[in-house]
């Protein structure tokens, strides 16, 4: 019994959503050109308020590096949304009958 409740609640936090194969590739690619553009604006904004990293404490623009380390995070979090979606013509061998559920 203790292992289906392991089961349930380990499958809550990991939810796909299957979508046809055309929107899968849509968000696919533009979610990752937008997380990538992201985490490059962002580092681009942290050089800048640090100065290439060379600024003392005190002239560090603290806005400026908090709003660049918020466009990283914000990237990683439109890649990790982005994995969510998967194609409905996509199958985890995992998932089939005929397979063992153990790697080893």
């Amino acid at each position: 019994m203790a292992g289906s409740d392991d089961d349930s609640a380990a499958g809550s936090f990991r939810r796909e959503v299957p979508v046809p194969m055309a929107v899968y590739k849509v968000v696919m690619v533009f979610s990752m050109l937008i997380a990538i553009l992201l985490v490059v604006a962002g580092l681009a904004v942290v050089d800048a308020a640090t100065d290439r990293g060379t600024a003392e404490v005190d002239e560090v623009d603290p806005v400026g590096a908090l709003a660049g380390v918020g466009l990283v995070l914000t990237g990683a979090v439109v890649y990790v949304f982005s994995t969510r979606f998967r194609a409905e013509e996509m199958e985890n061998d995992k998932d089939d009958a005929d397979q063992l559920s153990g790697n080893g």
